[in-house]
């Protein structure tokens, strides 16, 4: 499995070729589905639907990269969509895509619908590329921190998917979110179980059947736990 963990989308150059040498072929003949399921529930009051419409046009205003780098196609794949439909109708689009991009918005209400729809089972088996933005890429860890909780499950679990074995601490020192500062980082990373990138968003890491690598041409710190 490949994946590209970004904090804000394919944001420079060390990113981007990133990306381009996972792809299976040139981005120009690559298809793509994104997946905006995330942005709807949206931390702090803001505007979800605008927020993926943002991603799935690749507007302007948006500053995360993800949906306007020259793919042959996108897709839309909503995943609160799928539990009411046939595998039939959406497994053999999944199956045949290039890449997943995958927004940002609520990890836990993505993780959640990722699970009902069916899709967090069938990951690992898909030959696409899969790429995430902040909450896309959290998604993947084991589990989510209590500062990233704004939407609880039915189930009440913070546990997220665990296809990678850690933690993000994305949008590091970003001057519009303080709350994200190193000094947040660090307090985050003193109650981690396992290993922890904290990546401003000029990082990304790529993971390749376990390999990890971090891309960056910005400011990330890896934390252990300490005994």
């Amino acid at each position: 499995m490949k994946l590209l963990l970004t904090s804000a989308g394919i944001k420079n150059a060390s990113i981007h070729s990133a990306l381009l040498a996972l792809l299976p072929k040139p981005i120009s003949d690559c298809s793509a589905l994104c997946i905006p399921t995330g942005t709807y529930a949206f931390p702090g009051g803001m505007d979800g639907a605008l927020r993926a419409w943002e991603f799935i046009s690749g507007s302007p205003l948006t500053t995360c990269p993800m949906c306007e780098l020259g793919w042959k196609s996108v897709g839309v794949l909503e995943l609160t969509a799928l539990p009411s439909l046939g595998q039939e109708r959406w497994l053999p689009m999944v199956q045949d895509i290039d890449v997943l991009l995958v927004n940002g918005g609520d990890t836990l209400y993505l993780a959640h619908w990722m699970r009902q729809s069916g899709l967090a089972d069938l990951l690992p088996s898909l030959r696409a590329v899969y790429v995430g933005l902040s909450a896309g890429s959290l998604v993947m860890s084991p589990r989510v921190a209590t500062e990233f909780i704004h939407w609880t499950p039915p189930a009440g679990s913070a546990e997220t998917l665990g296809i990678v074995d850690f933690e993000m601490f994305p949008h590091l020192d970003h001057p519009m979110l303080p709350e994200h500062s190193i000094t947040h980082a660090e307090k985050w990373a003193a109650r981690l179980q396992g290993t922890g990138y904290a990546m401003d968003d000029q990082t990304a890491i790529k993971w390749v059947d376990g390999a990890v690598e971090v891309i960056s041409e910005g400011a990330w710190k890896r934390f252990t736990p300490q005994p």
